[in-house]
């Protein structure tokens, strides 16, 4: 029997644990309802079943992947539609692979300015400090354009 067939509750500690998430992820997306609302107890503890941690588990490795609560929500809302068109969840993962590139690339750019600032400060006793005469100046400074 797999882990989402079981019958039996399990409190949140225990569906954390089985998600690889914390009980504390766990409310945070129950309260935004990436996680249906689930029975409680009379005491009213939450009591989860096979189903929320395999739901918890695509949360996490849509996470993981660097996706935003808003895409989560909406793979998860084409995850558990069978009529869903494909072409719909690889819009959703383009999209995100474009942000991903674009930072990246901000990225790249602000290590090129840190190695040119790097390079530029002689790291000795002086108070004097490229980096820090950089960091000073408004805007903020811009990566360097060449070797």
């Amino acid at each position: 029997m797999s882990e989402t067939d079981m019958s039996g509750p399990l409190n949140i500690g225990e569906a954390a644990r089985q998600s690889r998430v914390s009980p504390k992820m766990v409310r945070h997306y129950e309260s935004l309802g990436l996680l249906p609302g689930v029975s409680r107890t009379d005491a009213g503890y939450r009591q989860y079943t096979g189903k929320e941690v395999h739901t918890l588990r695509f949360i996490k490795s849509s996470r993981d992947l660097g996706f935003s609560m808003a895409e989560i929500a909406k793979l998860l809302k084409l995850w558990q539609n069978r009529r869903r068109s494909s072409a719909d969840v690889q819009r959703i993962a383009v999209g995100h692979v474009n942000d991903l590139d674009k930072r990246m690339a901000e990225m790249a750019a602000m290590k090129q300015t840190l190695e040119h600032l790097i390079h530029c400060c002689q790291g000795n006793h002086r108070p004097d400090c490229p980096i820090l005469d950089a960091l000073g100046k408004s805007p903020p400074p811009t990566p360097h354009a060449g070797p």
